[in-house]
């Protein structure tokens, strides 16, 4: 019985509802972002559901994630660093693109080299991910979880600043736009 109630603790802590909504914030993001790029209807379609798949190989990685009321410690980070993978893995016999494929599997690629799970640098790295990334940290920055409260999205705005190395600049400076198309 112990084992159970540790299973449905894990199952609680990952809360289904807040994934979804942040896929659908990552894939609008992300889709507005190709519209600002000059990117295709057929691409910026792409995008988004690259943007709404990109973090579902997190559904297989539930029993590593922490409870709630514990942040993620460092030894988690190993399996939930594995993510994309899985998401990968998990979607390539489906019949969705390479374009949205690769998307999903580079989403935390640092333009400076220094993300995972391949550690490409600059132009190696798929337009798609490059995309999703910065979409991606600031969705999660503008949201609540567990452990910390949501950022404006002032905050957020110069949080992605200040880590700017990490992404293209032609997608951030099209992010930007993005952002700020509706002020």
């Amino acid at each position: 019985m112990a084992g159970m109630a540790n299973t449905q603790k894990h199952l609680i802590s990952f809360n289904l509802e807040n994934e979804i909504e942040h896929g659908i914030q990552v894939s609008n993001l992300a889709f507005r972002v190709g519209k600002q790029m000059g990117l295709s209807e057929e691409a910026c379609h792409e995008l988004a559901v690259a943007g709404v798949l990109h973090d579902i190989g997190k559904l297989r990685l539930y029993n590593y994630i922490a409870g709630e009321e514990n942040p993620m410690v460092v030894e988690e980070m190993k399996y939930v660093r594995r993510h994309p993978e899985l998401g990968y893995e998990s979607l390539k016999d489906r019949g969705y693109s390479r374009f949205v494929l690769d998307s999903i599997y580079y989403h935390h690629e640092n333009y400076d080299g220094s993300g995972y799970p391949e550690n490409l640098a600059g132009e190696k790295i798929p337009m798609g991910a490059r995309i999703i990334r910065i979409c991606d940290v600031y969705a999660a920055l503008t949201s609540k979880r567990t452990y910390r409260d949501a950022f404006s999205s002032e905050t957020a705005m110069k949080m992605v600043i200040d880590e700017v190395k990490n992404f293209d600049m032609q997608v951030f400076l099209a992010f930007q736009r993005a952002i700020h198309e509706n002020d």
